[in-house]
C-alpha cells in the first residue's frame, strides 16, 4: 500500500479514513487540531461523505459521535487533554451505555503545557471509566492503532480511548497505508434500550462493563502493542509506554538495549508482564509521558521492596514532557566528552500578531478602567489571554473555557465592580453562553466583552461557531438590546470605543459589547488564497 509522509495527527485521521469512519466530530484545540483540519481537506472524506465540521464544543461532539456510532457507523471525536473534561459526562457514561458502531475517542494530552492550563493524563479519565486505552509509540502505531481500535470497538461493544501527546502529535514519519474499508451501513442497537440509562438499565450494562475487564486484560496480555524484550543485564528493567519508548531507543542508536524492557501501548496494563520483568530484575525504572500511572499502578500492587524509579522518586522530572535528554540522565547516559546531555532549548513564550484587533481592544479597555481599582477583568481562553502579560496587563484570571463570564459574575455578587469579562466568539459559544444566561437571570452588573475576530484565531483560524449570531445569542438570552453594543477595534475610533466601554461599565446591569474587526492572519490567509486564483 501507499507510504505517506504524516504528522501523528494525520495519521490518526488518515487511519480513521482507511478505517471506513462516517464522522468525525471535534472541537479545535492544540494539539489535536490537525486530526480533524486533515479530514476536512481530505479528497477520500469528500468523495465518501464524511462528516467533519466541528462542533460547538467537545461535549457536543462527543454525544454526536455516540449517535453516530448508534446507528451503526464508525465515528471518531477528537480533543485536547481538557477538552476531555467537558465531555466528561457523556465519555463516561458512553461506557455504560457501550458503542454499536466502532467509537474511538482521541486524547491529545500536553505535558509541559506548550499551549494549555494543566498537565492532566487522560489514561485517568480511561481507567476511571472502565475502558481500553490505546497509547501509540510513533506514527505507524497511531495509524494502525485506529483500525484496531475501531475493531476492538465494535468487538466488545466499548468506546476506546487513544491516548496521543503533543510530540507525536507533531512530528513526522512515514506511515504505511492498509486496505481501504468501506463504511458501515446503518443497524441500530439489537437491543433498543441498551443507550437508555435509566438507572434499572444502566445497572445491567454497568455489569456488563464490570465483567468485560476481564477480557480487556486479556487482549492486553496477547496485544501486539505490548511487547517484552529481553536483555543481558537484569539489574534494571525499562518499563516505557507510548512515545517514552521512541525516546529510550533514540538513546540507543544500535538498538541494542542491554536491560530487559516492557514496552506498553495498550490498557488495562498486562499484568503478567509486569509481574514478570518486576521479578527478573533488581530495580525498575518506568518512563511515561505525562503522569506516573503505571508507576503508582506498581507500587500499589507489587510490594516486595524492590526499588521503583521513575517521576514519583524524582529519577524523571515529576512535570514537563519527557524526552530524549531526560531519558539518557535517568539511564545515567552521558555523552562522549562525559558530560550530561544537554537540555532543550528554552521555547520563545507566544505574543499577540502584529495588528491583531485584540490589541486595540484590550488598550482601549485599559484605558476605560484607569480611574477603576484593579483587579476585575475576568478573561478566557484565547489569543487574548496574552494580553495578561507586558505591556498591556490588562487581565486577571484564566481558568477555564467559558469562566471569564461566571467568575465576572461571581465576583459581581461579592460586589466588585465593576466585573468585566473577557471572552473570544468562539469560546462565547463553547462554553460562555450559560454564564451568560445566568448573569442575566440574577440582573448581575457585570460587563462582557465578546472580541469577534471571526475565527478560532488561536488553534489555527477554523470556522467560529458564533458567527452572524453573536447579538442574536445575547438578545434572546435576555440582555436589553440597548446595552449589546458593536464597535470596530481600530485607533481611529478608539476615543469613541472607549466612551461606549465606560458608558456601560457604569450600567448596573447586564452588558455585551462586541468588537468586531477580522483576524489578521485569517484575514491575510484569504488575500493569498484570492492572489493565487
Amino acid at each position: 500500500m501507499q507510504k505517506l509522509l504524516l504528522l501523528g495527527d494525520e495519521a490518526i485521521a488518515q487511519g480513521a479514513l482507511d478505517a471506513g469512519i462516517s464522522g468525525i466530530y471535534a472541537y479545535p484545540g492544540t494539539p489535536s487540531t490537525e486530526i480533524t483540519e486533515f479530514v476536512q481537506k481530505s479528497k477520500q472524506a469528500r468523495e465518501t461523505g464524511v462528516r467533519s465540521n466541528w462542533s460547538a464544543n467537545e461535549k457536543t461532539a462527543m454525544e454526536a459521535a455516540l449517535g453516530m456510532s448508534y446507528a451503526g457507523k464508525r465515528a471518531m471525536v477528537c480533543m485536547k487533554h481538557v477538552g476531555l473534561n467537558v465531555a466528561a459526562d457523556p465519555f463516561v457514561n458512553s461506557a455504560i451505555t457501550g458503542a454499536n458502531g466502532g467509537l474511538i475517542v482521541v486524547a491529545a494530552d500536553d505535558p509541559s503545557m506548550h499551549s494549555s492550563q494543566n498537565e492532566q493524563d487522560s489514561r485517568f479519565f480511561g481507567k476511571f471509566a472502565l475502558i481500553p486505552i490505546l497509547e501509540p509509540s510513533n506514527q505507524q502505531e497511531a495509524y494502525d492503532m485506529v483500525h484496531y481500535g475501531f475493531d476492538f470497538s465494535e468487538k466488545y461493544k466499548i468506546p476506546v480511548l487513544l491516548r496521543i501527546t503533543t510530540r507525536l502529535a507533531h512530528s513526522r514519519a512515514g506511515v504505511t497505508r492498509k486496505e481501504v474499508k468501506k463504511q458501515n451501513k446503518n443497524k441500530l442497537p439489537e437491543n433498543l434500550r441498551q443507550f437508555v440509562l435509566l438507572p434499572a438499565i444502566a445497572r445491567k450494562q454497568y455489569k456488563v462493563l464490570l465483567k468485560n475487564q476481564d477480557n480487556f486484560e486479556n487482549e492486553s496480555e496477547i496485544s501486539g502493542y505490548n511487547r517484552y524484550f529481553e536483555g543481558i543485564n537484569k539489574n534494571l528493567g525499562i518499563i516505557a509506554s507510548g512515545i517514552a519508548f521512541n525516546y529510550l531507543y533514540e538513546n540507543y542508536p544500535d538498538r541494542k538495549i542491554p536491560f530487559p524492557v516492557l514496552k506498553i501501548s495498550q490498557y488495562p496494563l498486562p499484568k503478567v508482564m509486569i509481574e514478570k520483568i518486576y521479578n527478573e530484575c533488581d530495580e525498575i525504572l518506568v518512563l511515561e509521558d505525562g503522569y506516573p500511572v503505571i508507576e503508582e499502578a506498581m507500587k500499589g500492587v507489587l510490594s516486595k521492596g524492590k526499588k521503583i524509579q521513575g517521576r514519583l522518586d524524582g529519577t524523571v522530572p515529576r512535570d514537563g514532557e519527557l524526552n530524549p535528554v531526560i531519558v539518557g540522565n535517568a539511564l545515567g547516559i552521558k555523552s562522549e566528552d562525559g558530560k550530561a546531555l544537554p537540555s532543550i532549548v528554552v521555547p520563545r513564550p507566544p505574543s499577540l500578531c502584529a495588528g491583531c484587533p485584540h490589541i486595540d481592544s484590550v488598550i482601549a479597555l485599559n484605558e476605560s478602567l484607569e480611574k477603576y481599582a484593579k483587579g476585575g477583568v475576568f478573561s478566557d481562553i484565547g489569543c487574548y489571554t496574552l494580553s495578561a502579560l507586558p505591556p498591556y496587563e490588562t487581565i486577571n484570571s484564566c481558568v477555564d473555557m467559558g469562566a471569564s463570564i461566571t467568575m465576572a459574575k461571581g465576583a459581581a455578587d461579592a460586589g466588585i465592580f465593576p466585573a468585566v469579562a473577557v471572552i473570544g466568539d468562539s469560546t462565547f459559544t463553547h462554553s460562555g453562553i450559560t454564564g451568560l444566561l445566568d448573569a442575566v437571570n440574577d440582573k448581575s452588573p457585570v460587563t462582557v466583552i465578546i472580541l469577534d475576530n471571526g475565527t478560532t484565531a488561536m488553534t489555527g483560524g477554523q470556522n467560529s461557531s458564533a458567527s452572524g449570531h453573536l447579538e442574536a445569542i445575547c438578545k434572546g438570552i435576555g440582555v436589553e438590546e440597548s446595552h449589546i453594543k458593536v464597535i470596530n477595534p481600530v485607533k481611529s475610533q478608539r476615543e469613541e470605543n472607549i466612551k461606549i466601554i465606560k458608558d456601560e461599565l457604569e450600567y448596573r446591569g447586564v452588558s455585551v459589547i462586541i468588537p468586531r474587526r477580522e483576524c489578521i492572519v485569517t484575514l491575510g490567509k484569504k488575500s493569498k488564497e484570492k492572489k493565487a486564483k
